[in-house]
């Protein structure tokens, strides 16, 4: 859990374009936007290293500083990033309240596969829930929560009611009709694989030119010949 705060230093940029902003990022810097908890709205830059350290190494909040002026707490809120490279094009961060909770998504792990009898007998272990929505004092966000598969057989499922959260941290998913994770025969993903050949070539044959079409081509080559 994220029981400590890391710092990061940015500095306040006014409202520009896209031309700018990619200005920036060439120059190893990463633009962003600081709200909430209040206050206006502040456009910053960041150090690209520093940034990407910062978050590695937060877990839930940031003690960030605009300017050198005196640090707040802030969480992440959004990152874009490029779709080719993954580096972080882009920042929305946070101010929060360390008394407060907020809501987060953490990501859910799934540990021991490799030793689930199940896993080992050949079965096909399909992860549905890949992520979880809590609540939590900033501090208290894991950077994941993490669920131990046990000796889960073939044909068993995992639901949501079987993952404990961890101390201070409140599920809000619906537990109820949530699935976490399959354990399925083998021959059921062979049947999977055989459905999807037999697609690509029904998609294949619809690729082939209609009837009559050879014609139309003919009678435009014709067309453009006269002109």
């Amino acid at each position: 859990m994220a029981d400590t705060t890391t710092k990061l230093d940015v500095k306040s940029r006014a409202a520009a374009g896209s031309r700018a902003a990619r200005r920036l990022r060439r120059s190893g810097r990463v633009p962003g936007v600081l709200y909430g908890g209040g206050g206006e709205s502040v456009g910053f830059d960041a150090d690209a290293r520093e940034l990407r350290l910062a978050l590695a190494a937060s877990g839930a909040v940031l003690d960030l500083s605009v300017d050198g002026e005196k640090a707040t707490p802030v969480v992440l809120k959004e990152a874009q990033r490029d779709p080719v490279r993954g580096q972080t094009v882009h920042v929305d961060l946070l101010r929060v309240r360390l008394d407060e909770a907020i809501h987060a998504v953490v990501p859910l792990e799934l540990l021991g596969v490799d030793e689930s009898p199940g896993v080992k007998e050949g079965g096909v272990l399909e992860q549905i829930t890949r992520e979880l929505n809590v609540e939590a004092l900033p501090t208290a966000i894991p950077e994941a929560i993490s669920h131990e598969i046990g000796e889960m057989q073939i044909g068993e499922t995992i639901g949501l009611a079987a993952v404990a959260m961890p101390p201070g941290v409140t599920l809000l998913d619906d537990v109820e009709d949530t699935v976490v994770a399959t354990l399925s025969p083998p021959k059921l993903q062979a049947e999977v694989e055989e459905e999807i050949e037999a697609e690509t070539e029904l998609v294949g044959e619809g690729e082939e030119a209609p009837e009559g079409a050879e014609g139309a081509e003919d009678s435009d080559e014709g067309s453009s010949g006269e002109e």
